[in-house]
């Protein structure tokens, strides 16, 4: 049997970050990294099916099939050193895996702690750390007996949800009946709903080794996440700024590092989204246990001016991070398509100016390609990334981009 650390990696679909991930993993010294897929594994970028060791396609992510592919491949590679998946839905099942196998890693009570909301919350909430007042709820009449105790607007949303799928705001009582019912509120399938939080929604990005936070980022959301789901024509941003380590977000980082311990977090990247409201107080949303999207991990990579997504995978096989020094802001505009809902890009207005105006701090791009379908993800249907030494100079360039760049869909 070849020689070094058997590393398993779950990726049910070859999504573009995933791919990333796995090419880190496989190509991490000292590894001989397994699959287990959904996916057709033609799909996936023939550089990184080479560098597998072997690849197993499974019917689903239910505990018991990973369990059994690993199993499989345990047979053929020995005994797995680490079990690994990105996707935040898989989280607690590989917990439950590494639990039944004896495979190292955070475990299915941690793991849940990130996962289900209400849990989450209710943890924050006894370590006396600031959360949005919250219910688990199972009918429209128990979601009537929460707005009465706190008011409009609230956040109805599932309770181990991701990327704010599935969330609706609901500013009235139709509005959360009809949320409700959608999110299916029954006694056996409770909902989440919370207080919708008004303030500035950020992120907070820590990595640690052995529950020590060890290095720290954060990003800015314009406008707040929800708010582009809400509208699948609204053009975001994401911003890195140069200023992480100002004393302005000393209380940020006290909380969130309390946030982590109190949820039992091991060795990682976490994801916290967070408020800044009007009264300069900071609450927590909810924290996830695995590295973020909006391409935040490339955003990181280049303001830091370090590989991130190897990075991750030499902290989470040989828990090692050399913590880097920031020398860039960083941000990403997100462009989506405008007109025919559901239908396919057409046209792209305003590259030629945009290039122009902000060409020089373009790092990196993927623009849609024409006859490409509307995208049901927040991302849209591409994205522009780009790089400077000024936060100023970086949300400039952000809005210059998303205020000339239109993506026609017909």
């Amino acid at each position: 049997m070849a020689s070094g650390h058997h590393v398993v990696f779950v990726a049910p679909f070859f999504l573009e970050a995933t791919v990333r991930f796995i090419h880190a993993v496989a190509s991490t010294p000292g590894v001989r990294c397994t699959l287990l897929h959904q996916d057709a594994l033609e799909r996936l970028d023939a550089g990184v099916r080479h560098l597998l060791t072997d690849a197993l396609r499974l019917e689903s992510t239910e505990p018991q099939r990973i369990a059994d592919g690993v199993r499989t491949l345990s047979g053929r590679h020995g005994a797995p050193y680490r079990l690994l998946a990105t996707l935040e839905q898989l989280q607690v099942p590989i917990a439950e895996v590494r639990q039944a196998l004896g495979i190292p890693g955070m475990l299915p009570n941690e793991a849940n702690n990130f996962r289900d909301k209400s849990v989450m919350k209710e943890a924050l909430g006894q370590a006396g750390l600031p959360v949005a007042r919250h219910a688990r709820v199972h009918s429209v009449s128990e979601g009537r007996a929460f707005i009465r105790r706190v008011g409009l607007p609230v956040v109805v949303k599932p309770p181990a949800g991701a990327g704010s799928i599935a969330t609706w705001r609901c500013d009235g009582d139709k509005e959360l009946e009809a949320a409700l019912i959608a999110a299916r509120a029954a006694p056996n399938h409770p909902v989440q709903v919370e207080e919708f939080v008004q303030g500035l929604e950020r992120s907070f990005e820590v990595v640690s080794i052995a529950g020590r936070p060890v290095w720290h980022s954060m990003t800015w959301y314009e406008p707040r996440p929800l708010e582009v789901l809400q509208q699948p024509w609204i053009q975001w941003t994401v911003t890195l700024p140069r200023e992480v380590g100002d004393s302005a977000y000393d209380e940020v980082r006290r909380i969130g590092f309390a946030s982590l311990k109190a949820l039992g977090m091991g060795t990682g990247i976490s994801h916290m989204e967070w408020f800044r409201k009007r009264d300069n107080s900071v609450v927590v949303s909810e924290i996830a246990a695995r590295p973020p999207g909006a391409n935040i991990i490339r955003l990181n990579s280049l303001a830091f001016e370090r590989d991130f997504f190897k990075a991750w995978a030499e902290l989470v096989i040989h828990e090692r991070f050399d913590p880097p020094e920031q020398k860039w802001a960083a941000g990403a505009a997100f462009l989506r398509g405008q007109g025919r809902p559901g239908g396919r890009v057409v046209r792209i207005h305003g590259l030629d100016e945009a290039q122009r105006e902000v060409g020089p701090l373009v790092v990196e791009a993927r623009l849609p390609a024409i006859g490409t379908p509307q995208n049901s993800s927040y991302e849209g249907e591409g994205w522009v990334l780009v790089r400077a030494s000024t936060t100023a100079e970086v949300q400039h360039a952000l809005r210059r981009v998303i205020g000339l760049v239109r993506v026609e869909l017909g």
